[in-house]
């Protein structure tokens, strides 16, 4: 019996070994990192230690990293009304763009009036014109666009983007979760006021995230009270031994990164010049820079659950896009964005690649796809 191939990396990642080796460790410790005694320090030292990794990976000071339970309170954390930062003055209002994740759509703590939606264009990037308008019209904002788009994969010119928030008083937050270990990403080289980011998107545990800030930010109001935990950022114990595996999980994809992006790269090239072979399938934001890992394709006809269990019984794992639906499988609320009839949006299917991604699973995603292809044919 053939092994199973994992192409759903954009979902989750495998457990790096180091990321495992760090984990273990940790679980072998009796201290809370809040206590003084010679056990509490040496859980503290490694949280520190994750900390420091994470903070010198973006370009940011330690102490201005917090750990949380995921990217999702990461996201919520960073969305606070009455930030403030570079020109003095809280912000007032959300502006995002129509292709973030569901946990950036949601708002943070912005009531409903205060959100706006930013319009992306055809090919799924953010439309910086129209941005600049908005701006103009109402108090500093602050302004969320992602670094990478967890489904088409386009990268977003956050940058370009950044000169214009600032220039108009406003603060930019970056998710950054897909980003990070697939592309270089530096807070200061983009000009991120808040970044966000995820463990297990790069081979560290589930339920591990982060938020870095930028010097000189403040306002940041606790999601959650109590304790004085990561400097009264974020109330509750440290997970120890998911942060020591955030921190490991960092420094290994940090490591291998040069070499992981070129052969992704090489080995999504293969596959899309094969998709587009069969059943007349289309690559969806195949003409903007990318990450090199991700392909979101699909064909006429195809329905994307026939297409992600299809896939699946043939041993293959893939996905309609966000795996944050509870396992539904829905119409693509960024191919909407991009202006793609629902019909279309229910048909596409994503393949995401990672580190151990091999050419023969290449192929045999192609082999699945020319079955499901001819049956499309045929229909």
């Amino acid at each position: 019996m053939l092994a199973r191939v994992y192409l759903d990396w954009n979902a989750t990642t495998p457990l790096r070994s180091e990321a495992r080796a760090a984990i273990l460790a940790a679980y072998d410790l009796i201290g809370n990192p809040s206590s003084v005694h010679a056990e509490g320090r040496e859980a503290r030292r490694l949280v520190e230690e994750a900390r420091s990794a994470l903070a010198g990976a973006v370009g940011a000071q330690p102490r201005n990293v917090v750990f949380t339970s995921a990217g999702t309170e990461s996201n919520a954390l960073a969305l606070s009304p009455g930030l403030r930062g570079r020109s003095g003055g809280p912000v007032e209002r959300l502006l995002v763009s129509a292709v973030e994740h569901a946990s950036v759509l949601a708002g943070g703590r912005f009531p409903g009036d205060k959100i706006g939606l930013i319009p992306v264009t055809r090919s799924g990037v953010v439309d910086l014109d129209r941005l600049k308008i908005q701006l103009q019209d109402g108090p500093p904002a602050l302004v969320s666009i992602m670094a990478a788009n967890n489904e088409t994969g386009a990268l977003q010119p956050v940058a370009e983007a950044a000169s214009i928030v600032h220039a108009a008083g406003g603060l930019l937050h970056v998710d950054a979760i897909q980003a990070l270990g697939k592309i270089p990403f530096d807070i200061n080289t983009v000009g991120a006021d808040l970044a966000t980011f995820s463990a297990h998107k790069i081979g560290g545990p589930k339920g591990v995230g982060a938020l870095v800030m930028a010097e000189g930010i403040g306002g940041l109001e606790p999601v959650l009270r109590g304790g004085g935990q990561e400097l009264n950022r974020r109330a509750g114990t440290e997970n120890v031994a998911g942060i020591a595996g955030f921190g490991a999980a960092v420094k290994a994809a940090l490591q291998a990164l040069a070499k992981d992006v070129e052969r992704m790269a090489s080995l999504r090239d293969l596959l899309e010049n094969g998709l587009r072979g069969i059943a007349g399938a289309t690559v969806f934001a195949d003409d903007v820079a990318r990450l090199p890992n991700t392909v979101l394709f699909t064909a006429p006809g195809l329905k994307a659950e026939t297409a992600v269990i299809g896939f699946d019984l043939e041993g293959i794992a893939v996905s309609s896009g966000s795996a944050c639906s509870s396992g539904r499988v829905q119409p693509s609320h960024v191919l909407s964005a991009m202006g793609y009839d629902p019909a279309v949006a229910q048909g596409a299917v994503r393949l995401s690649l990672g580190w151990s991604t091999q050419p023969e699973d290449i192929n045999r995603a192609l082999e699945a796809w020319r079955k499901l292809g001819n049956t499309l044919l045929k229909g």
